[in-house]
């Protein structure tokens, strides 16, 4: 049965027997990056200070046949944020030349796909790969990120720090790895049942909008990322004031409708920084959606919403959450 044809009563059970990842497959995941992890800090001749996992692996919102991972490399020999930009592209390619002598020491139940490392920017910031299980069809796809330790250096605070990133004037999101530790506890932290909300959230949007759309889009266009609608939802939750036990298919109607709302979307938090280093953030045009980790990452910035909120639009007709009550929830935050 597909999502649409749920009756709104069996959404959790829906998510429970179709969402909910192969919990054996991600442990086993999970320990292998941990032992590629003190590997690459062993052979690896740029010195690794830590690794950090983020990704859907990291934050517990890992769907079914389709979860991922960041996994961040701090380098000891990055000193700034500019620092990362530097000699990126000869780290990744010694990191890429380190995981495929490391394949040989995998077990069996995992299959790793060769690391390739990823042009789309330049230079390029990450490199890619797979994890394939050999006894289903889940698999995990990890992005390596070498970073900056920016939340590292004892002799800055956090503000300093945030300061430095906003002097450096680069895109917006540019250096968001530097904080990854941050983003992946923002939502790790919440309930099980609103990982449990993201998860459908996510499942619907792989399904209905990134597989439909993406081949339509124009070179340079894109879709939101993942992230921003992980933020979506928490921010929906906070603001309806719900406690950890919800009712799924309201919350599901209350995204949808936000979603629709996208020209309006101004959402932000006070967790990790003050609203005097987003003030000027804030003033750009909306949809705002703003990384609690990151004062400069407007993670909704420059992409297809009018896209989602066309198949949200739809959803919203359909069996799994007609005829269904919405939280009170408004599009943005007054500033």
């Amino acid at each position: 049965m597909g999502l649409f044809q749920v009756h709104p009563r069996d959404l959790d059970t829906y998510i429970y027997e179709n969402l909910q990842p192969d919990e054996r497959f991600l442990n086993q995941v999970a320990e292998t990056i941990d032992k590629i992890c003190t590997f690459l800090k062993e052979q690896c001749p740029y010195k690794i200070s830590k690794a950090v996992k983020g990704g859907s692996l990291g934050k517990g919102t890992a769907v079914k046949n389709g979860a991922d991972a960041d996994l961040v490399v701090f380098l000891n020999n990055f000193k700034s944020f500019e620092d990362q930009t530097g000699n990126r592209t000869e780290i990744l390619r010694v990191i890429s030349d380190l995981l495929l002598k490391y394949e040989k020491n995998i077990g069996h139940q995992i299959k790793m796909t060769p690391p390739k490392i990823n042009h789309s920017s330049s230079p390029p910031r990450s490199l890619n790969f797979q994890f394939k299980s050999t006894r289903s069809s889940d698999f995990v796809e990890v992005d390596v990120l070498p970073a900056f330790d920016a939340l590292g250096q004892v002799t800055r605070t956090r503000a300093q720090v945030y300061e430095d990133l906003i002097a450096t004037r680069e895109r917006g999101g540019e250096f968001s790895p530097s904080f990854t530790e941050l983003q992946r506890d923002f939502v790790k932290a919440r309930p099980t049942k609103l990982k449990s909300l993201i998860r459908l959230v996510k499942y619907w949007y792989t399904e209905h909008v990134h597989r439909p759309y993406k081949p339509q889009l124009r070179s340079g266009e894109d879709l939101p990322p993942k992230y921003a609608l992980e933020l979506l939802i928490i921010y929906a939750w906070e603001s309806a004031e719900k406690e950890e036990h919800f009712s799924t298919v309201e919350g599901f109607r209350t995204v949808l409708e936000l979603i629709v709302q996208y020209k309006h979307l101004c959402i932000f938090w006070t967790t990790n920084y003050s609203i005097r280093l987003m003030k000027n953030k804030l003033k750009e045009s909306k949809p705002m959606i703003l990384d609690p980790a990151d004062p400069t990452g407007n993670v909704a910035a420059a992409a297809r919403w009018d896209l989602v909120a066309e198949a949200a639009k739809y959803c919203l007709q359909q069996k799994c959450v007609k005829d269904v009550n919405s939280w009170d929830v408004k599009p943005g935050k007054d500033i």
